[in-house]
């Protein structure tokens, strides 16, 4: 059985924790892939591809403790709050998900207990113990969004920590060859984000996303490469 949560580097010594919200694209037996081919899983819609890696190398670069998910966002999106439409989404982007469709109160209530709760409890239960962290929402996203390319390499997305969210930005920014996002190509909103507002925000620790875009993050090499290009600007912002 596939955990919720996994823990990586918990006893690290950077004042920086790491989570990956859409590390897996694993479905668990009994819910028969939702109904998706395995094509489907495998996309965008169901995970982040490429963050879970480069947030293990971010992790081990900093010496910072790193909380992984274990099951795909389809199940359940351990960035949304519970009860919202994309928590379990019916529909994601073009693709009806069959295995998501007309749930009962008892089933999605089955699911947050099984395997959102579990992750933020465990990322909370941390925290307690750690107050002065900072926190880092590691994401990947699409080259192109409803056929719309999108322009950036990377983009950093924050709530109320302006500071460490534009230390991120300028650090980002220091290679012309960057085109960074400020709140791009998303923006943390209370209706669609968890781990900024809940763990970040209302706990007044300084919490952002990275968004690094996934053609970028397609190799062994790509990914290697951004862990060395984040690392610097990370613990500078952190210091």
């Amino acid at each position: 059985m596939v955990p919720a949560v996994s823990v990586v580097n918990e006893g690290g010594s950077s004042p920086l924790v790491l989570v990956c919200e859409h590390a897996s694209n694993h479905i668990p037996e009994g819910f028969a892939g939702l109904g998706l081919p395995l094509e489907e899983l495998r996309r965008h819609i169901a995970w982040d591809i490429g963050a879970a890696a480069l947030a293990g190398r971010l992790a081990a670069l900093l010496d910072a403790p790193l909380f992984l998910s274990g099951t795909s966002r389809l199940l359940i999106d351990c960035n949304r709050p519970p009860g919202v439409p994309s928590s379990i989404p019916r529909r994601s982007e073009a693709t009806d998900i069959p295995g998501n469709q007309g749930l009962t109160p008892a089933q999605v209530a089955q699911r947050q207990d099984d395997y959102f709760w579990p992750f933020q409890h465990r990322i909370a239960q941390f925290l307690d113990a750690q107050p002065t962290r900072f926190i880092l929402g590691v994401h990947s996203f699409t080259p192109v969004f409803h056929g719309i390319p999108r322009p950036w390499q990377a983009g950093v997305l924050y709530g109320e920590a302006t500071v460490f969210g534009a230390a991120l930005i300028a650090g980002l920014r220091q290679d012309p060859a960057l085109t960074v996002g400020d709140n791009e190509p998303y923006r943390i909103e209370l209706a669609e984000d968890y781990t900024v507002p809940v763990h970040g925000d209302a706990r007044g620790i300084p919490a952002a996303l990275i968004e690094v875009r996934q053609d970028l993050l397609a190799d062994p090499a790509g990914i290697e490469a951004w862990a060395l290009r984040l690392a610097p600007v990370l613990a500078a912002a952190i210091a």
